[in-house]
């Protein structure tokens, strides 16, 4: 439990209760287990009713488990990337139920991991804890919020890194490590006892560093019932003009004429998904920014808690954010819905840049960052704002640092597009 990306507070009471973990699980499965709240009752049914071949059959026996923290353990603390939250805060009582299928579908759990503070960051670096080594770029950021959970995988710490995506969270940190990664369908994955950032838009997604075993973890925690197909012959529709922008976009050319001479795709024009038109990423910064103040402002005008200056000044700005504002955010939400609705009635699967490129520089200045995470958001905004799931392919390596694109599916789609990108990445 020394590994750097493992946030380990010293005590007696963290240890003992990882060697409790096993014995809570095997409790609630077995029926021993009280339901966790009243408001979490029909979801702690549903746990202790999951005894189904997804879990019986152990399909994650061995595979190390890196989690996350905002993800409540019973028995251990949860700091949300920040000591003054975990001085506020008591100890988690109950268990967050993904990562208690997880764990009872064999999953060994290796520890709680560092993330941005309160996951408000898409660069991977928190000014309390030691800094995050990207370990398959080490010149280059890790990117998070989920960035422990990534470098874990990264650093064969462990071989599933649990995380959430809110505005990419998933997404950026699997492309600057080489990692695949799956943003869940809004609401896929039940969000229960864990710290939110922004309800409305965070979704639970892992990260793995190969395929068999991103698909692996997703069959242990979607509901196949919610789940929807995509046909055997799909149409991608192709965002060009978006990979005209990223600094890849020779190696996912050369990909994605392949992808043509097999598959059924359609080059979409820049009026038909125009980011600059939508204003995805104003949209979302706003609505996003909203709940986030929502849901922290009143701890943070108590606490006063120190945060990095990056993080405080958005924090001080979604403090500015206005009843108007949020209502023309909605609206405009709803165009970049009904503009995707359109979209989809035409194509099967949409191929889009999963970043502008690979990681900047760990000695990027403060410019370079926040026009980074400005061009982030504009394509992690797509799925966000529609609650549409994503996929990360892991395909290229740019300047001995990787990157990749991404497949995004209708809702329910999640795993439909991991058996698709099985046919693409093996035939």
């Amino acid at each position: 439990m020394s590994s750097p990306f493992v946030l380990k507070p010293c005590d007696a009471r963290f240890t003992q209760a990882i060697e409790n973990i096993e014995v809570t699980i095997d409790a609630i499965y077995n029926g021993e287990g009280k339901a966790s709240s009243s408001k979490n009752t029909a979801n702690q049914e549903e746990i202790e009713g999951s005894t189904d071949a997804r879990y019986a059959a152990k399909p994650l026996s061995g595979l190390g488990l890196a989690v996350k923290d905002l993800f409540h353990i019973q028995g251990l603390p949860t700091a949300a990337g920040n000591p003054d939250w975990l001085a506020t805060h008591s100890i988690a009582e109950n268990t967050n139920s993904c990562v208690a299928n997880i764990l009872k579908a064999g999953a060994v759990f290796k520890g709680k991991t560092i993330t941005d503070e309160l996951a408000y960051s898409l660069h991977g670096q928190n000014k309390h804890y030691g800094a995050l080594v990207n370990p398959v770029a080490p010149a280059h950021i890790p990117g998070g919020s989920s960035s422990g959970s990534a470098v874990a995988v990264s650093a064969h710490l462990a071989d599933i890194g649990l995380g959430t995506d809110t505005g990419g969270s998933i997404r950026v940190p699997s492309s600057y490590q080489g990692l695949w990664g799956l943003r869940t369908t809004h609401g896929a994955v039940t969000c229960d006892n864990m710290v939110a950032l922004a309800p409305s838009f965070d979704t639970v997604g892992w990260m793995t560093r190969d395929l068999d075993t991103l698909t692996k973890v997703a069959n242990v925690c979607l509901n196949s019932a919610t789940q929807s197909t995509i046909s055997e012959a799909p149409k991608f529709g192709i965002a060009a003009h978006l990979f005209e922008q990223t600094s890849h976009n020779s190696l996912c050319k050369t990909w994605l004429a392949a992808l043509a001479e097999h598959s059924d795709c359609i080059e979409l024009s820049e009026a038909q998904l125009n980011l600059n038109t939508l204003e995805t990423a104003a949209t979302f910064r706003t609505l996003q920014g909203g709940e986030i103040w929502q849901q922290h402002g009143e701890w943070i005008e108590d606490t006063q808690p120190d945060i990095a200056d990056d993080i405080m000044s958005r924090l001080d700005w979604c403090k500015t954010i206005t009843t108007q504002d949020i209502q023309h955010a909605k609206a405009q939400q709803t165009v970049v819905i009904n503009n995707l609705n359109a979209l989809f009635e035409k194509i099967d699967v949409l191929v889009i840049p999963t970043t502008p490129g690979v990681a900047p520089r760990c000695d990027a200045d403060e410019t370079t960052l926040a026009n980074d995470r400005n061009a982030l958001l504009a394509l992690t905004a797509i799925a966000g704002l529609a609650g549409l799931p994503q996929l990360h392919l892991p395909l290229f390596t740019l300047h001995n640092a990787p990157c990749g694109l991404s497949l995004v599916g209708k809702k329910g789609n999640d795993l439909a597009l991991l058996a698709l990108a099985k046919k693409l990445t093996t035939r």
